[in-house]
């Protein structure tokens, strides 16, 4: 009865950015990234996939509340790219990496329906 409704965990509300970045003023080549309705699935993956860069000297994520749909990643690079270089890096390798997966489990089936011993 009090559970906020299943589609404010998926639906980013209208005027709201999906990502959106904020340089750190202490910490120098330093920036947070927030991620609106996201959570640890997406903050780990990015953070794995951030801590594959050299240029990267820090990547984590943080999920304040289970009640709050968003996620934090922090970034601190050594200087030659800044946060947003490499988390653009980061993201284009992420879907180069899910769209290489997709064609080989795509091109599996296909084998599998092809053959005359399939399951599918």
């Amino acid at each position: 009865m009090n559970a906020p409704d299943r589609f404010e965990r998926f639906v980013v509300p209208e005027g709201v950015r999906k990502i959106s970045l904020e340089k750190d003023t202490k910490i120098t080549n330093a920036a947070t990234f927030t991620l609106q309705r996201e959570d640890h699935t997406v903050g780990n993956l990015i953070r794995m996939q951030l801590l594959r860069d050299k240029e990267v000297t820090f990547a984590g994520y943080k999920f304040p509340h289970p009640l709050d749909y968003h996620i934090f990643i922090k970034v601190q690079t050594r200087g030659k790219k800044s946060p947003r270089e490499v988390m653009d890096d980061a993201l284009t390798d992420l879907c180069d990496e899910f769209e290489d997966i997709k064609s080989k489990f795509q091109g599996e089936v296909r084998r599998m329906r092809s053959s005359s011993s399939g399951f599918l």
